[in-house]
């Protein structure tokens, strides 16, 4: 257990020294008054004003109608994919609902699949569509915080930047350099970076096998940095061509929590508050370290049922030091469930193990940080869903002690607060209310591979997963149905949209007002205090809202479990 906990902080130590050198990296990319020539002749072929300044509505509008655009050309692609040339293997096109599912999934950061990658999708599908809508979606995730913290930054104006000069920054001047050096990494650790489609092998006893290639460690690359998630083959980074070596697992974990955490440091840097950025970064830190423990402690501790046979599951081999089911010997117990502590964190998705096959604690683990939706977050969107909470909190507390709650040296007014509470209840709102729905269809029972209470929490996960746009999957669930791809799809874009938008929004507002003077009733924000007061009030309002829904899944899954019942 001590080197595991060793390992756990080494990764921890390395993420926090990647925050500052990154976060000052992006500070510059947002407040840089200089545009590089390439930058300027995206936006001629664009036709666009990079001196126009963008009210939030304006931003708003431009960042949903390029976003619908680039959806509409992946749906196009993916539904036509048979009759493109380039495919030796002829992999028939996607189906309408898929198509929509999978289109509504990569733009919006989802990644989720409800299909077989090498077997679904040609390597010019992969490359055009998937790698490429990975790539915007992350974009405009980190573009929005750029023009999120302006708006914060700013004092009585109308603008809060321009969308298309964040987005060909972020893109041009972030993520093209990381991911093409990470690329060359993933190669050399024997990651495959081809465009044939297979290759046919003699295996030690002579007979013939076709195995599935293709540009992989280009995927890999903005599938992690981009907070992606989605697998290039089925087994996701399980598969030892996208997840080859301990090293490019580790590599993964550190991509997933780069841009998220480093954004706090630009935060602090853009507001010039260095310590409110640090205040962020620490609650970040103490929800994941917290939810690590508790899913480290459960696969750890393995079956409570397999005790009673005189099985040591700490030290079994039979078990390799915990629940083994579902993971792979390579990494251990430490390592995936640092893998899904992060994956799910993050929303990224990316899975190297199979949580379907975790304790009912350890699954609750990823269930409730995708719930919360706090805890780093995605590109760009986990800063913001933070911020939201940072706003929710000050105006508590404000209306605890009889004072108009302030933020940042701005008031908290009713109409930030509105635009606050959508942000807050459309997640829940999507997550709950199509699990409801789900669970009144009938044809539901019949994807479903378990019944009971883990049963439910498979049709829960999906639509968490969905909402949260993080794209894992308990697995035991045949989401690959027409119900299942059109209202898992639908609530993607809920997740996405309903709550990024709102929060532009208040960016607006808040750059519209004055900066009133701090007084000795200020709560500050920068504090430890402030710290453990979001983090309270983040793990009060997901409990409310969502411990009902937990009751009925994993919580009696493992009381159950105690008394010697599966499921």
């Amino acid at each position: 257990m001590t080197v595991d906990i060793v390992q756990f902080a080494i990764i921890l130590v390395i993420m926090t020294g990647l925050v500052v050198v990154l976060g000052k990296w992006m500070a510059r990319l947002f407040t840089s008054p200089a545009h590089s020539f390439l930058e300027r002749g995206t936006y001629r072929v664009l036709g666009v004003d990079p001196s126009e300044k963008m009210s939030w509505k304006r931003y708003g509008m431009v960042l949903v109608l390029s976003n619908a655009t680039m959806m509409l050309l992946g749906y196009v692609l993916l539904r036509v994919q048979q009759y493109l040339p380039g495919d030796a293997l002829e992999r028939a096109s996607q189906t309408p609902d898929l198509a929509f599912n999978t289109a509504a999934s990569f733009i919006t950061n989802t990644n989720w699949q409800a299909y077989s990658g090498e077997s679904s999708l040609s390597n010019f599908s992969q490359m055009a569509v998937i790698t490429f809508l990975m790539s915007v979606s992350a974009t405009t995730g980190v573009a929005a915080a750029g023009g999120f913290i302006r708006g914060l930054s700013r004092r009585s104006t109308g603008d809060i930047g321009n969308y298309w000069v964040d987005f060909t920054r972020v893109l041009y001047r972030l993520l093209l350099p990381l991911c093409f050096v990470m690329a060359l990494v993933y190669v050399w650790q024997g990651m495959p970076q081809t465009l044939s489609a297979d290759a046919v092998v003699a295996t030690l006893e002579g007979a013939k096998q076709q195995i599935i290639m293709g540009p992989v460690a280009s995927f890999e690359t903005i599938k992690h940095i981009g907070t992606n998630g989605g697998g290039f083959f089925g087994m996701n980074a399980a598969h030892p061509f996208e997840n080859p070596t301990p090293l490019t697992n580790t590599l993964h974990m550190l991509s997933m929590l780069l841009i998220p955490s480093a954004l706090t440091y630009t935060f602090g840097s853009m507001i010039m508050r260095r310590r409110q950025g640090w205040a962020f970064f620490g609650a970040f830190v103490v929800m994941f370290v917290g939810f690590l423990a508790l899913i480290y402690n459960a696969e750890h501790s393995g079956n409570p049922m397999l005790t009673p046979l005189g099985v040591d599951q700490t030290q079994s081999a039979l078990q390799g030091g915990g629940n083994m089911e579902g993971k792979e010997l390579r990494f251990g117990v430490a390592q995936s469930s640092m893998f899904a502590a992060v994956t799910t964190a993050a929303t990224t998705g990316s899975v190297d193990s199979m949580h379907d096959s975790y304790t009912p604690m350890g699954g609750f683990v990823p269930l409730a940080q995708m719930m919360l939706n706090n805890v780093f977050g995605g590109d760009g969107v986990g800063l913001i869903n933070l911020v939201t909470y940072a706003i929710l909190t000050v105006f508590l507390v404000g209306m605890m002690i009889g004072r108009t709650p302030e933020f940042l040296g701005k008031k908290v007014e009713a109409r930030e607060m509105k635009y606050v509470m959508i942000a807050v209840l459309a997640h829940p709102l999507s997550i709950l209310g199509f699990t409801a729905i789900a669970c009144l269809v009938p044809a539901t029972m019949e994807s479903l591979a378990n019944l009971g209470p883990h049963g439910f929490s498979e049709v829960l996960y999906a639509y968490t997963s969905g909402t949260a746009n993080n794209g894992s999957a308990f697995a035991g669930l045949n989401a690959n149905t027409p119900f299942f791809n059109t209202t898992i799809g639908l609530a993607m874009l809920v997740g996405r949209y309903f709550t990024l938008l709102p929060m532009l929004a208040v960016a607006g507002v808040m750059a519209a007002k004055n900066s009133i003077p701090a007084s000795a009733g200020t709560l500050s924000t920068a504090t430890p205090l402030f710290t453990g007061l979001l983090v309270f009030i983040v793990l009060i309002v997901g409990g409310l809202t969502f411990l009902p829904a937990l009751a009925l899944g994993p919580i009696v899954e493992h009381l159950l479990l105690l008394t010697g019942q599966t499921f």
